[in-house]
């Protein structure tokens, strides 16, 4: 039986602890036009995504602030769902020894049927796996539905570095709120990488913060609450930033042991409440 609702225990530690800032809505009505969400490569999308990619599309440090963020986040009990999914879902080693003892259920949405099939998470449970293309149909529910799952509630949800892929991101959010309990969190995992020719038009123009703003119009327009974002770019030991927005290194004090790297991918996570 699955237990719903299992707290995080607090972070203790400074270094897990990114800056968080609240994401302030800056228009009453949806801005955007349906243009903005086309992209120079319209052909199906399940053609693109055809063949297996197993390669990493951020970078190792960025991995690890992100499975560190994923610690402090994810529940260790109950159900996660990660769309947009591939071969690795970057969770922490704790939450796949809580799915190896069926305390935590991790389900997973992708494109490619061999990247899931090696998705340590989701490799022992076919049926937690569905193959689904969200910009042919938007709606979580059925698409789970479809891939043999029943209708489920999910404590938590994740999507790393995909959002840009969405052509209907507001659909999917919201059908994606209705499979999610109160008080339950969407973590939208952001960087400076992508397939240019699947992004969406707007994703390409817009720089970082216009970005981070656009993924934080999505949530709003989709009827999440308390948007915030939390910045997850490298940083040294006292909190300082150790790159630009663009993941380029800062010349500086302190920064030394750092001076044989060029770039550490940047990554910020936008993030909603039900």
């Amino acid at each position: 039986m699955v237990q719903r609702g299992i707290p995080i225990p607090p972070n203790t530690d400074p270094a897990l602890s990114p800056p968080v800032r609240k994401w302030v809505p800056q228009h009453q009505s949806w801005p955007y036009t349906p243009k903005d969400f086309s992209r120079s490569d319209e052909t199906d999308d399940t053609n693109f995504y055809d063949q297996p990619r197993y390669v990493a599309h951020i970078d190792e440090h960025a991995i690890a602030r992100l499975t560190n963020y994923f610690g402090t986040v994810l529940p260790r009990q109950g159900r996660v769902l990660d769309f947009c999914t591939s071969w690795h879902s970057w969770y922490p080693d704790a939450c796949g020894e809580a799915v190896k003892t069926d305390e935590l259920e991790v389900y997973g949405i992708g494109m490619n049927k061999p990247e899931l099939d090696r998705n340590t998470l989701l490799e022992n449970h076919p049926a937690r796996s569905v193959v689904a293309d969200l910009n042919g149909d938007p709606d979580v529910q059925a698409r789970l539905s479809k891939g043999g799952t029943a209708p489920l509630q999910f404590d938590a949800a994740t999507c790393t570095v995909s959002v840009d892929y969405l052509v209907k991101p507001v659909e999917v959010l919201r059908s994606l709120r209705g499979c999610v309990v109160e008080g339950g969190k969407v973590h939208l995992v952001i960087s400076n990488r992508c397939f240019p020719t699947k992004a969406v038009r707007i994703w390409l123009r817009l720089d970082v913060e216009e970005q981070l703003q656009l993924v934080g119009n999505y949530l709003h327009f989709a009827g999440w609450k308390d948007v915030e974002i939390v910045d997850l770019c490298a940083r040294d030991g006292e909190g300082k930033r150790l790159t630009d927005e663009d993941g380029r290194m800062l010349q500086g004090e302190g920064m030394l042991g750092f001076l044989r790297l060029q770039h550490m991918d940047p990554l910020w996570v936008v993030r909603g409440t039900k």
